[in-house]
């Protein structure tokens, strides 16, 4: 899987305020991703961004996506994203993954 490219993007729906990018792949094909979170680890010294289809029904199941990123000056996730190669890496970006999840389903109750 190589580099993808990433537009952000707001929605225009005023009681929606997630954040979306579109991912354009190696044949120029567009997906437009809802993005779940980002954060940064300063052990790997790099930003990273959770992501999942916008096509996604809210009851069913999602394939959540993780890439490697470095945020612009401003803030913004446009840019180059890069797959996450490296097992340490993954068992890191799993954990806070799964500690979100577990924060978001508390805060439901």
């Amino acid at each position: 899987m190589g580099t993808k490219m990433a537009e952000t993007k707001h929605s225009g729906a005023e009681d929606n305020d997630e954040q979306q990018i579109t991912l354009v792949d190696d044949n120029g094909n567009e997906t437009l991703y809802n993005v779940l979170f980002t954060f940064k680890s300063d052990d790997y010294g790099k930003s990273y961004i959770l992501l999942y289809p916008a096509s996604a029904a809210d009851d069913e199941e999602v394939d959540i996506q993780a890439y490697a990123f470095d945020p612009e000056e401003d803030g913004s996730t446009e840019g180059e994203l890069s797959p996450i190669e490296n097992d340490d890496e993954w068992d890191m970006v799993e954990e806070m993954l799964n500690t979100f999840l577990d924060d978001d389903s508390n805060m439901s109750n």
